[in-house]
């Protein structure tokens, strides 16, 4: 996930705080994961969440991807990890 980053911001999804939860069934190759984008109008909506699964499927050992695309709680700010606010000059 720290390999994908959002088009908007140059930080990946995972220090930007956009993955809520990751779950795998390591029995099956099975992931679930829960996201969100920085803002509802993000014009990326509708095709990121296929970016993410498509990234995530090529791990070895993962056989299928679903990503839930939720609003709550609402993106801010302070979900991003110190590195990132160190990046983008927020600290």
């Amino acid at each position: 996930l720290r390999t994908i980053f959002d088009p908007q911001i140059p930080v990946n999804i995972y220090d930007l705080g956009l993955i809520y939860e990751l779950a795998m069934v390591p029995d099956s190759g099975a992931v679930h994961i829960r996201m969100t984008l920085t803002a509802p109008g993000c014009p990326v909506a509708q095709t990121f969440p296929a970016l993410v699964a498509e990234a995530v499927g090529e791990v070895p050992g993962v056989a299928d991807v679903q990503v839930e695309l939720v609003w709550q709680p609402r993106w801010d700010k302070t979900m991003m990890s110190e590195a990132a606010r160190l990046e983008l000059g927020l600290l």
